[in-house]
């Protein structure tokens, strides 16, 4: 059919050949470190998982929209898709003129495709906004503390913090890297759309080669980039920012600290400055207070210190630790710290957030606007932070405060998820599954059964992205790329776009919608509207398209940091009320929120006796997220095809658990099961289990039965960071682990359910 046509995905490009109905892909040639995570590909596609015609749950289809406990365990029927767009069609206008449009969630989140148009978070957002809108959210998972805190700290242009100082910069001026949360190599194989050239892992290599002191601060050494010049500093989980605040302590005790700095470009400093000398708390964070609570030891956080005002240091804080009970701390405090060694501003020092945690961290700025689809009005008001989706569903009219505001949760009647995996990124699933009861309809846009799919009571067959055509691009990026179709769509599968517009024709409301464009003219039109905008010589849509990718112009590399503001904090202010960097905030202090004071705060981790260990979880080496779990390579990363748990072998003695044995991990939340996997590469007191094993309840009819696959969110906790950000806290949680003793259940994550195919009149299991 097709012979090595160029798509791309949010690991990279690629190229791809079909024969005999086979999938082969490769590399792309412009690529010089391609992710082997592209490696899933060949067993997603015709994977028995695939959703292949439209469905709808059988409860739902005979007894109508309303709140049902059986989402998950029902079965389905399929129908054709005249069926799907006129039940589809009703019950959208039946929600909205009964409970007006608040009360419709488009509850997509991102990831969903690499490419501009056939993004399906903008898709679904376009299409319910000609119905006259809906209830959105506001933030991300990955980031949702940061984004809240930090433009109380830096001003709301904080793009600077987030990976400005670019790696080839670090090489040259920095000496010293301190990184909270270490620099995971393993999240620079992924971005948004994608990375043309993975060259940010090579560039980390050159850095430590070329002699650049880098101290890498994690429970998990995995979170050490290699290269025998990484120290690894291992630290009890949760507990980063008592070791800042010990640093600060020694800074301040020595003498080490730049008062000019602090004195002329950040504000309440001398207030942060009693806390962490204990003259407002009576707690002086000195090393030795520090080293009962991190584990790190006192007289290494003095030489610590020390080094870090000898040197031009960097001070690096993952998203990862903002992923947490009062995960609005560790960065505010990373900014605390390197603020007081006055380097903010000096190219290769002052603070960064999220390096090791995304393949275009510390990718030169590009400030090119991309190709983007347009998505309208949404004249709707009602917002919540994205991961407050289960107490929205739960508790429809409570209140709730975010960042300086009371609002209350609308009352939710249908659920429109296009694009993304709530049984993935959200927390405490059994509490996720009985939120998802509630609603009288839940609809989802799929490519595979997965548990979100399983919980649907309409579920759309969608295409994957080497099913269409389309733009890829990214921030930062070096290129963007022309994403061939490589493969039809199987069964019955379509577009979101295609199915959109039907729906939107039901509705009418197509002309809106389409714009009277195909798919092929949206792309031509998305490319030249771009174009138009830049003021690069650029090629015209139809040369591009036949070579495959775009060169985008080189950018200046010497990219720093709020270089203006240290230079001239009066000329340059930033955009705070102070025009300073903001180290005690009033407008923080007037919230009166006690999870969130004015200024950085050491929050020490609950302690539950039942649950004596704590779980770290982290983003997956060999996949992305729980997109294409069946793969080869992800496979290839499972113990008995069981997600593999990290444990320390002096816990797992205490417990009489080996090597390679499946493990029941209980928490105060729910339990999984996974395969150990031993090692001392690990702080004792802390297992580690990754992200993205699709969700396999033992029992789907019982929400709180354990999840078989080890999906760590059938443990974490869903509550808020804070009142101030109201974000995820997916990353720590406390659990107990014990061998399992009972017979070993098998896999059963990749099953689709049973339907009844109404065409053949027959029950499928």
């Amino acid at each position: 059919m097709s012979q090595g046509l160029i798509s791309s995905s949010h690991w990279g490009p690629l190229r791809a050949t079909v024969s005999d109905g086979r999938l082969s892909v490769a590399s792309h040639e412009l690529d010089p470190d391609p992710s082997p995570i592209a490696r899933n590909l060949i067993a997603a596609n015709g994977h028995r998982s695939r959703v292949l015609f439209p469905m709808v749950r059988r409860g739902w289809l005979d007894g109508g929209p309303g709140p049902d406990a059986a989402r998950g365990e029902d079965e389905f029927v399929r129908v054709s898709w005249s069926t799907l767009y006129s039940v589809l069609g009703d019950e959208l206008r039946r929600v909205i003129d009964a409970y007006g449009n608040s009360a419709v969630f488009g509850g997509s989140y991102g990831w969903g495709s690499a490419g501009r148009f056939h993004h399906p978070q903008s898709q679904v957002h376009r299409f319910l906004n000609q119905l006259g809108g809906y209830t959105r959210s506001v933030n991300t998972y990955s980031t949702g503390a940061s984004s809240v805190i930090l433009p109380h700290v830096l001003g709301a242009d904080v793009d600077a913090v987030h990976g400005l100082t670019s790696w080839d910069v670090i090489d040259r001026h920095t000496t010293m890297i301190v990184a909270f949360g270490g620099l995971p190599v393993k999240n620079l194989q992924v971005a948004p759309g994608g990375i043309t050239q993975h060259r940010s892992a090579e560039r980390l290599r050159r850095i430590v080669a070329d002699g650049t002191k880098v101290v890498a601060i994690s429970p998990v050494r995995d979170d050490c980039p290699p290269g025998p010049g990484v120290e690894w500093l291992a630290i009890s989980p949760g507990t980063d920012v008592a070791l800042m605040l010990a640093l600060a302590w020694v800074l301040v005790d020595e003498n080490l600290h730049d008062v000019e700095f602090l004195r002329t470009r950040c504000a309440g400093y001398d207030e942060f400055e009693q806390y962490v000398t204990g003259r407002s708390d009576g707690v002086p964070k000195r090393p030795e207070w520090a080293e009962t609570v991190t584990g790190v030891p006192a007289e290494r956080i003095v030489i610590l210190a020390r080094e870090m005002a000898a040197h031009r240091t960097l001070v690096t804080v993952t998203w990862s630790l903002q992923r947490a009970r009062h995960g609005e701390q560790p960065p505010w405090a990373g900014i605390a710290l390197a603020a007081m060694l006055g380097q903010i501003g000096l190219p290769g020092g002052g603070f960064g957030h999220g390096y090791g945690s995304m393949g275009d961290v510390g990718v030169p700025q590009r400030g090119l606007r991309l190709p983007t689809l347009p998505q309208g009005i949404n004249p709707v008001t009602s917002v919540i932070p994205v991961a407050r989706v289960a107490d929205m569903l739960l508790d429809p009219g409570g209140r709730y405060e975010y960042d300086g505001t009371v609002a209350a949760y609308p009352d939710i009647r249908l659920v429109y998820w296009c694009g993304g995996n709530p049984f993935h990124h959200h927390q405490d699933l059994s509490r996720l599954r009985r939120a998802m009861a509630r609603p009288d309809t839940v609809v989802v846009h799929e490519t595979h059964w997965t548990a979100t799919a399983k919980h649907a009571d309409v579920v759309v067959p969608a295409a994957t992205f080497l099913e269409r055509s389309d733009i890829g691009a990214s921030r930062n990026d070096s290129a963007i790329v022309a994403m061939r179709r490589i493969l039809p769509p199987p069964g019955e599968a379509r577009t979101d776009y295609q199915t959109f517009a039907e729906l939107a024709d039901v509705l009418g409301v197509r002309a809106a919608y389409t714009e009277n464009r195909t798919e092929a003219e949206w792309l031509r039109h998305l490319y030249e509207t771009w174009t138009a905008t830049q003021t690069a010589d650029l090629p015209d849509f139809d040369a591009f398209w036949g070579a495959g990718h775009l060169l985008l112009p080189s950018v200046e590399p010497e990219q720093v940091m709020l270089a203006a503001f240290a230079r001239d904090p009066t000329g340059a202010p930033l955009s705070t009320p102070t025009g300073r960097i903001e180290l005690t905030s009033e407008v923080v202090r007037s919230f009166g929120y006690d999870d969130c004071p004015a200024h950085p705060v050491y929050f020490a981790l609950e302690q539950n006796a039942a649950y004596p260990l704590t779980l770290v979880t982290t983003q997956p080496a060999r996949r992305l997220h729980s997109q294409l779990d069946m793969g080869a390579h992800s496979q290839d990363g499972k113990v008995d095809g069981r997600e593999p748990l990290t444990m320390h072998p002096g816990d797992a003695a205490r417990r009489g658990i080996a090597d390679g044995s499946v493990v029941l991990i209980s928490s105060a939340q729910g339990r999984c099961l996974a395969s150990a996997r031993l090692t001392d590469a690990i702080t004792s007191g802390c297992v580690q289990l990754a992200t993205g094993a699709w969700y396999d309840p033992m029992d789907p009819a019982d929400p709180h039965s354990p999840c078989a696959h080890g999906n760590p969110n059938a443990l974490t906790r869903d509550e808020g960071t804070s009142r101030l950000a109201q974000a995820c806290t997916g990353q720590l949680v406390g659990v107990q682990v014990e061998a399992w003793r009972g017979p070993v259940p098998p896999i059963t994550a990749y099953e689709p359910p049973s339907f009844t195919d109404i065409h053949r009149q027959e029950t499928r299991p």
